[in-house]
């Protein structure tokens, strides 16, 4: 089990070690500084090192600029994937105290549904034997016992009746009275928890947005160190050994390590689909395959949508006992456990609300799909989320690679489904859509 994951990696840092490639040819390197750094953004130019070299005095004073540098670095990094990972944890709890109260209102709201027909029933017995009195007093019973003495023990019988039958009505006009009174403060405290819910929503919304500006500082900073610090260190022995270290020296070095990251790459992926195929044949809609496995993604379905991954229902949406805080809470959504690596897609066409660090849902990307629905995919691997805030996908589209970040046992992907914000049960919810999770 890991602790939230401090920052996912996004594709676009493939496209700034090629930029930084191209800038070293030139001689010098514009650092890209996280938002909020204090400190100039112009670092030395293996020129300004060689130069340096001809110097004691000079040297010493590089030296101690390049290590001030890559502290800062790595100061500044550490400090951004803090507060990351602090406004992850506070959009987490934001949401989930949400969902927990999302969940007792619609309760709540079931609950006086259920009032609301026992008072109507009660009402509709009393109204009978309203109606049932009226017409057994419309006989006048005096003159019955006047005018009919030999029926007189009918007759006193009839009162006798008429007494029992007003008793049960009184009883039933009371009961039906209190059924009313139990369903209309069913129905007071329902209205009052789904107008408290309203503030909720919009505090974990505001987390949400402060998690991803968070998540984009360090994403920031990370990018800054990747491309600046292993070139300082290459500067910095350069100064301080014997070694000829060069620029030239350096670019085939840092050509090596991308062209070994992107081999790696390509055989996590090959593993990905092999775990994939090695599943029993499913339908691409996803209907369960013998085995409780299914495959994920492809062409969406007349509703529009797909199996959001591959894998068999790890744990179901409700209250449980969560395996990693041991605490009894709701689980908002439903694990589907592939391989680990196995890749996520869009459940629906839709917009990236979110991509960063979730808290205890680790890296996590949430879109927006239109009409009030929303899904949320979380315990992404650390550099598997593949887009970014603001980035339309497609149903079907790969948006990540499973993993086991935030409060994760094993590597899985969460999946959550959500209307006008709050969670629901995402098999319901799928199977009205064509899809089996």
């Amino acid at each position: 089990m890991s602790t939230p994951s401090l920052l996912p990696a996004r594709p676009r840092r493939r496209l700034l070690a090629a930029g930084v490639a191209v800038v070293l040819a030139a001689g010098a390197l514009v650092a890209l500084v996280p938002s909020g750094a204090a400190s100039a953004a112009t670092y030395p130019s293996w020129d300004d090192v060689q130069a340096a070299k001809q110097s004691q005095s000079d040297q010493a004073a590089k030296v101690t600029e390049i290590r001030g540098l890559i502290a800062q670095l790595q100061s500044q990094s550490a400090a951004k994937e803090k507060a990351a990972a602090a406004a992850g944890t506070a959009y987490q709890d934001a949401q989930t105290d949400y969902d927990r109260k999302a969940l007792e209102q619609r309760k709540l709201q079931s609950q006086a549904d259920d009032a609301e027909k026992t008072a109507a029933a009660s009402e509709a017995q009393a109204g009978q034997l309203a109606a049932q009195l009226g017409r057994s007093s419309s006989q006048d019973v005096t003159t019955d016992l006047l005018t009919k003495p030999s029926a007189s023990g009918d007759l006193l019988y009839e009162l006798g009746a008429m007494s029992k039958l007003t008793e049960q009505a009184d009883g039933i006009y009371s009961e039906a009275s209190q059924d009313r009174g139990t369903a209309q403060a069913l129905a007071d405290k329902s209205k009052v928890a789904e107008d408290a819910l309203g503030v909720l929503a919009a505090q974990a919304q505001a987390k949400m947005r402060a998690a991803q500006t968070a998540a984009d500082q360090a994403q920031a900073a990370v990018a800054a160190q990747a491309a600046n610090q292993d070139r300082l260190e290459a500067q910095l022995a350069l100064l301080t050994s014997k070694t000829k270290t060069t620029q030239a020296g350096y670019e085939k070095g840092v050509k090596i390590e991308k062209e070994r990251q992107a081999r790696l790459a390509r055989e996590r992926a090959a593993a990905a689909a092999a775990a994939a195929r090695a599943l029993p044949a499913a339908a691409t809609a996803g209907v369960p395959a013998s085995g409780g496995g299914a495959t994920g993604g492809g062409a969406a379905n007349s509703s529009g949508w797909v199996r959001p991954a591959a894998g068999f229902q790890s744990s179901p949406y409700g209250l449980r006992v969560d395996p990693y805080t041991h605490v009894y809470t709701l689980h908002a959504g439903v694990d589907l456990a592939p391989a680990c690596y196995s890749p996520i897609y869009a459940a629906a066409s839709g917009t990236v609300t979110f991509a960063g660090n979730g808290g205890g849902y680790g890296n996590e990307v949430v879109l927006d799909n239109g009409g009030g629905i929303s899904t949320a995919y979380g315990h992404i691997v650390n550099g598997g989320i593949m887009v970014a805030a603001g980035e339309h996908v497609t149903a079907g589209q790969q948006i990540a690679q499973v993993g086991s970040t935030g409060w994760s046992t094993g590597c899985h992907l969460h999946f959550e489904t959500r209307v006008n914000g709050a969670a629901v049960d995402p098999v319901p919810f799928m199977a009205a859509r064509g899809i089996s999770v």
